[in-house]
Formats: C-alpha cells, sequence, structure tokens
C-alpha cells in the first residue's frame, strides 16, 4: 500500500465515473453503487489515502441524495460522519464545521420523523475537530456524549474509535484516569476483535501511547509507538501516510526520553523519514508537515548544543530556527493565533531563541507562549508549566533575573508536582535551575536544600524505574464496554 503508486487515483476515479453512469439507472443499482462507495471511500481513508478518500465519499453522498426517502437519509448521513472523519485526519477543518453541520440538518430531518440514529461517531469526530482545534472543553462534552451512545449492537471498529478519541479528549483535560480505563481497554478490544498485526490495533497503540507521554511513561510510550510502527510498515509497507505519522510519534518520544543523554540518532532518523514521506505524499504546505517539522526543530538545536564545531552549531540552529517558523506559519494559517499548537510553536522558538543568544526575543516568544496556554487550558496546566520553566531557565540563565526566575521555577514545580507527583521527570531542570540560581547568589543553605531534593527525587526515579511494568502487559480484560463506560462516569 505504498503510496505514490496511481492505485488510489483509478480507484477513485472509476467509482466516481461509475456515480455518473448509475446516477440515471434504477435504485437497486444506485444502491449497489452507495454501498460500494462506502466500501472503497473506507478502504482509502485506512490506508491513508485520504484526499482520494474524500474523492470517493463525496460522490457518494451525491448518490445518497438522489433517493429522497428516510433509508437513504440514513445512509446520506453515514456519509457525512465518514467525509467528517477523512477531513479531520486531512486536517479540513473549516470543510469538516461544514460537513457537520450538514450532518446535524439530516439528523434532524430524520428525529422529525420519528427514526432515532445513533449519534456515537458523528459526536466522536466533532470531538476530533474540536481537539484539533483546541477547544477542549467542547471536545469533552462530545466525548462524554458519544460514550453514552456506545453499545454492543455497533461495529467493534466504531467502538474502538469512540474509546481512543475519547481517552485523547480526556488526557488534555488531564482527566487522566477516565483516559486509562479507556484507551486500556481500546487496546484489550482492538487486540481481541483485530488481532495483534491489524492497522485498528495500531490505532488504538498510537493513542495509548499519547497518553502514556503525557502521563510521564516516557519509556513505555517508546515502547508502544514502536509497536504502532512495526504493524504500519507491515501493513501499509514504507511509504505511507499512516506510517509517516508513527515515525512522528516515535521519533517525539524518543527525543524525550533520550534528552538526558543527548543520544537523538534514532529521533532524528525517525524525524527525517516523517518528513520525506509526508513530502512526497502531501503538499509542501500541508498542516501535517507542521508537526514533523516542529520535532525534527528539536532535535537539530539539541544536536547543535551538543556539538563542539561552532559553524556546525550554527548550521544546525538556522535549519530549527527555518523549521520552527515554517511550523508556526502553518499552525497560525490553520488555526490562528489562539491556539495550543500556535503557543507550543512559540515557545519552542523562545528556547531556540535563547540557544541563539537572542534573548529579548526569546522572552517575547515565551511570553506569548504562557498567555496562549493560560488562556486556553487554565494557569495550572501541565502545557503552562512547561513554558513557566522555560521562561525562567532564561532568566536564569542568560537575563540575570534571579528574582524572576526563582518565582517561575516554583510556580512550574508546584505544578507538576500536583499533575504528576513527586517522581515527575519534568522536576529536575527545575530543581537544577534552582541549585544553579542560588549557588550563583552565594544562597549556601538553600543550595544544600536543592542537592537534598535532587538526590530523593534520582531515588523516587529510581524506584519507579525498578517498579516499571511493560505496557502492554496488561491482563486481556473480560470487562463488557458497557461497563467501562459506567465507571468513567461514576469517576
Amino acid at each position: 500500500m505504498d503510496h505514490g503508486v496511481a492505485v488510489s487515483e483509478l480507484l477513485s476515479d472509476a467509482y466516481c465515473q461509475h456515480c455518473c453512469v448509475t446516477s440515471h439507472a434504477a435504485d437497486n443499482i444506485k444502491e449497489n453503487t452507495i454501498q460500494l462507495g462506502f466500501t472503497l471511500g473506507g478502504f482509502l481513508s485506512d490506508a491513508g489515502w485520504l484526499s482520494h478518500s474524500e474523492k470517493v465519499m463525496s460522490s457518494c453522498l451525491r448518490m445518497c441524495k438522489l433517493i429522497d426517502d428516510p433509508p437513504h437519509w440514513v445512509k446520506e448521513l453515514e456519509c457525512c460522519v465518514r467525509l467528517l472523519h477523512v477531513l479531520n485526519a486531512n486536517c479540513k477543518y473549516t470543510e469538516g464545521e461544514v460537513m457537520y453541520q450538514e450532518a446535524l440538518q439530516i439528523l434532524s430531518k430524520l428525529e422529525q420523523r420519528g427514526h432515532h440514529v445513533n449519534q456515537a461517531l458523528l459526536k466522536t469526530e466533532m470531538c476530533a475537530l474540536l481537539f484539533a482545534k483546541s477547544q477542549y472543553d467542547k471536545a469533552f462534552a462530545n466525548c462524554c456524549l458519544a460514550l453514552k451512545e456506545l453499545h454492543s449492537s455497533l461495529p467493534a471498529k466504531v467502538t474502538v474509535d469512540v474509546l481512543r478519541q475519547c481517552a485523547k479528549a480526556c488526557v488534555v483535560k488531564r482527566e487522566f484516569r477516565k483516559a486509562e480505563i479507556l484507551i486500556k481497554h481500546a487496546v484489550r478490544f482492538a487486540r481481541e476483535k483485530f488481532g495483534a498485526k491489524h492497522p485498528k490495533y495500531s490505532d488504538a497503540l498510537v493513542d495509548y501511547g499519547f497518553y502514556l507521554l503525557n502521563v510521564d511513561s516516557i519509556c513505555q510510550a517508546v515502547q508502544v509507538y514502536q509497536s504502532a510502527l512495526d504493524i504500519r510498515q507491515s501493513v501499509f509497507g514504507g511509504n505511507n501516510l499512516m506510517v509517516a505519522i508513527a515515525h512522528e510519534d516515535l521519533a517525539y518520544a524518543t527525543y524525550v526520553h533520550e534528552y538526558s543523554s543527548g543520544r537523538f540518532q534514532d529521533a532524528n532518523d525517525h524525524a527525517e523519514r516523517a518528513i520525506q514521506i509526508i513530502t512526497h505524499i502531501l503538499p509542501e504546505d500541508h498542516l501535517l508537515l507542521a508537526s514533523s517539522k516542529r520535532v525534527k526543530a528539536l532535535i537539530l538545536e539539541e544536536i547543535a548544543i551538543d556539538s563542539h564545531d561552532k559553524e556546525k552549531e550554527e548550521k544546525f540552529l538556522r535549519q530549527a530556527e527555518d523549521l520552527h517558523l515554517a511550523s508556526l506559519a502553518l499552525a497560525k494559517e490553520a488555526f490562528g493565533e489562539n491556539n495550543v499548537q500556535t503557543a507550543k510553536h512559540y515557545g519552542n522558538l523562545g528556547r531556540l531563541y535563547q540557544s541563539m543568544q537572542r534573548y529579548k526575543e526569546a522572552e517575547d516568544m515565551h511570553l506569548k507562549a504562557i498567555t496562549i496556554k493560560e488562556r486556553l487550558l487554565g494557569v495550572e496546566d501541565y502545557e503552562v508549566a512547561l513554558s513557566v520553566g522555560h521562561l525562567a531557565s532564561l532568566y536564569n540563565y542568560d537575563m540575570e533575573l534571579y528574582e524572576q526566575a526563582e518565582k517561575l521555577y516554583l510556580r512550574s514545580i508546584n505544578i507538576g508536582k500536583k499533575l504528576f507527583g513527586p517522581g515527575y521527570s519534568g522536576l529536575e531542570y527545575d530543581y537544577r535551575g534552582l541549585h544553579a540560581l542560588h549557588r550563583h547568589l552565594g544562597n549556601d543553605e538553600k543550595v544544600v536544600q536543592y542537592e537534598r531534593t535532587l538526590h530523593e527525587w534520582n531515588q523516587i526515579r529510581d524506584k519507579n524505574s525498578a517498579e516499571e511494568v511493560k505496557p502492554l502487559a496488561f491482563e486481556p480484560g473480560s470487562e463488557e464496554t458497557t461497563l467501562v463506560v459506567e465507571n468513567f462516569f461514576q469517576l
């Protein structure tokens, strides 16, 4: 299923031509054409041929509209939901909002005729759209609506997709216990229904990796992302969009995991592979490139800092800046200023400009990131803590604003401990920053205090590492999905 072969284009063109031929045929032939569209559009979507899937499903939607009765309104609604999924995956969020409104109109028409239609997948796709736009409260609300619509008669694929998207919505709301029960059940359920080598199982693994990364289980996240990549490569081959996304996820997780060691070669290889595949398949201004370029830039910055060659360091830093600016431009064009992804790009530029000794620009970028994140996520969110800690580092090591730096470090520490406990990995950099700050100021008592704090933190990390279990070693669950949903709402 490697991209670059014209199979998907040939199939989508042939289907559209078939729709033109059958649009004036008998209703039973139209019906067969609609069913073919669902099958082909779903296949192309699952394989990552998103634009061709959109083409097929759009033609299929037009076929549905040719028969004006409630059964075909149901099919029309299903077609809208499938199109919304493809548009979300292809980062076409404006078109996605239009499609959602069309789906609601069809739904209203059906309800007026007394027809009840399950909305689990529709609410899940709206959750995904709102998630991408950083409207996390609304995304979480839609996730709860989707879960209430889950029942045993739904297709297994729908159940997995609802569970995993709802888990992501819980993660960004920092509802980690709720996220855990949903995503672990999604992984178990997908493995049971589809097997351990199926793309749907890899989809569940990708979102499980997202959960693990956000609860500071970095090593486990790397293992899970690697498993997802292995499955996708075995099914789709190398030159495939789904494979590229898995490479990018693994690149970032590996970068975080090896941040202290400085061993970034594997992360760099995965990031480069992701960019190569995406640029081969999609236009150079596609939004999917923003996150891949961001990850590559983060890695290049660290490689530059560790380099002992001044010329090479400057070259890598310039490359990193170009990538970050390109990512920021793509994010702003898609989402505007008021979006978490935009804020992340500002924060990344802040760190980069600190490395480039452009301190005022670095400060401006960090302040922008903090302002946007606080507005969208609240003042005590993990993302806010990251940006606050980075600004503290700038004030401490480069701008000699020690009083402000100390306040920011303490704020970052308080948020991190509240969310993740005293063994949170990110605390190390704040503690080391405070240790360096007080050593510079000659506060010997504080220096000793933070040496002790770092020692205690290391002991907790060693204990946690010793107790760490394999991420996929949990027992297959006998719990029904309905019971998992009940438990979710009781938490």
